[in-house]
């Protein structure tokens, strides 16, 4: 039986591999990609050759950009200008590789012009033609041309990393990004090429778009006699699945419960004029429960003394005010400072 000791230091062992093995995957995408970006700078710098000409002897400024252009001062040039200063993995690469560049600049950019491929990929291998991954830069599932049938991303694309498996796009399953996922539908299909379209909202499965052409309804739907999947009213049932002060709304494939106005006590929709019937201090007035006004009826609402009753929304209240303070019968704010019954 294996010490517990032994086993740790097994453990440990493994995880430092593993992370030993995380850090080279990130170095090597990142080489490829500082790479990539010092020779895409590389070209856009040497196409401002031009700017310092113009104007004066034309064809004597031809020959004169002519030489310049080839030069190795103007290679010094574009050089000094690919990175960023604060970039050190770029100024880097480029310090650790002059010779390559200068080597393309005056013996090979004729005969290989795309300075990536040359450099990054044949030259200092950090990254791979587009369509293949990997040390050795092997073709993706799918193959280079159109990785995953394009219809996916295939790990590593591009760069001296990954396993080549492929990520498909949203809709798309399978090894190589061919099949259709559940709600989808193959409206293209052969041995290499896969389209596969969303499938009606009403359906869980399907072979076509409508809804007569679902496998599966989707809960909330429901086949009808001819087959097709429509929605399900679940706010027309006997027992509403809605709380008693809730009214149920009803949508495609669901429903939602809505709060009913405060004028109601139970509600069909939305207002006052779907109540079922009027909350306290409301009252029904031609099929709308509006506000009951408790100081208007009959029945003193605030009976007694130096009491006076200011109605509310939906209440009232009663103010109580000193025999000693005098109040005008048109402004309440002559009561003085109220005081609250308690």
């Amino acid at each position: 039986m294996q010490s517990l000791p032994s086993a740790v230091a097994l453990l440990t062992a493994v995880m430092f591999a593993l992370h030993i093995g995380c850090t080279e995957a990130a170095k090597l995408k990142d080489s490829c990609s500082t790479c990539r970006q010092i020779t895409d700078n590389f070209s856009k710098v040497r196409l401002t050759a031009k700017k310092n000409f113009g104007g004066g002897n034309t064809a004597w400024e031809e020959r004169k950009l002519s030489k310049y252009e080839t030069s190795e001062i103007r290679l010094v040039e574009i050089l000094e200008n690919v990175c960023d200063s604060s970039s050190f993995e770029c100024n880097q690469m480029v310090e650790e590789h002059e010779e390559q560049f200068e080597t393309w600049w005056f013996k090979r950019k004729t005969k290989h012009p795309d300075l990536f491929k040359w450099f990054c990929v044949d030259s200092i291998k950090v990254c791979c033609p587009k369509g293949t991954f990997g040390p050795d830069c092997n073709a993706c599932l799918g193959g280079s041309e159109r990785p995953c049938h394009g219809n996916g991303a295939c790990d590593g694309d591009g760069t001296r990393d990954g396993h080549g498996q492929c990520s498909c796009n949203h809709g798309y399953e399978g090894e190589f990004c061919l099949d259709c996922i559940a709600g989808f539908y193959n409206e293209e299909r052969n041995d290499t090429h896969s389209v596969c379209t969303e499938c009606h909202d009403s359906c869980k499965t399907c072979t076509g778009s409508t809804n007569r052409e679902c496998s599966d309804c989707k809960p909330g739907w429901e086949k009808d006699q001819e087959g097709a999947c429509n929605d399900v009213d679940e706010c027309s049932g006997e027992s509403p699945p809605c709380k008693e002060d809730q009214y149920c709304l009803n949508t495609e494939g669901s429903y939602s419960c809505k709060a009913c106005d405060k004028p109601c006590l139970g509600c069909r929709g939305a207002g006052p004029d779907h109540c079922l019937a009027c909350a306290d201090g409301y009252r029904d007035e031609e099929g709308v429960c509006a506000d009951m006004n408790e100081c208007e009826l009959a029945e003193p609402a605030c009976p007694g003394e130096h009491r006076e009753c200011v109605n509310m929304t939906g209440s009232f209240r009663c103010i109580c005010y000193s025999p000693a303070q005098k109040r005008s019968p048109s402004k309440h704010q002559n009561l003085g400072s109220p005081r609250f019954p308690e």
